[in-house]
């Protein structure tokens, strides 16, 4: 019985292959993934938010979202090691500030697709 391929079904094919060969591989896919969990948290979002205007220190960062110094602290550690935010030292003082630019860019996308209607 001779096989039965409609149009539709071939095209279809032809993409999926081309979606194949260019997606990526599986640790880029667990780093995004793990990158999207840290924009998950509620905290970590207004951290960075009060980071986009200028660098700020822990004691900053506290009072302006009126939470412990050890919360705050807990919190960008997990920033830093996903590379969002970065720190400087001057003195005893650490000052955080974000990364680039591209985590702001990430953000903003973000919120156009929120308000999007």
């Amino acid at each position: 019985m001779p096989e039965i391929i409609c149009q539709s079904c071939a095209y279809n094919k032809q993409v999926l292959e081309e979606i194949k060969k260019d997606a990526p591989d599986e640790i880029t896919v667990n780093r995004l993934a793990d990158t999207f969990k840290i924009f998950g948290d509620n905290t970590r979002i207004r951290i960075l938010w009060a980071l986009f205007s200028q660098e700020l220190s822990v004691s900053d960062i506290s009072d302006r979202l009126d939470m412990s110094q050890s919360a705050i602290s807990h919190q960008l550690r997990t920033l830093k090691q996903a590379r969002l935010i970065k720190s400087r030292r001057d003195g005893k003082n650490t000052f955080y500030s974000i990364d680039d630019d591209h985590v702001k860019r990430i953000i903003e996308q973000v919120l156009i697709h929120i308000k999007e209607r």
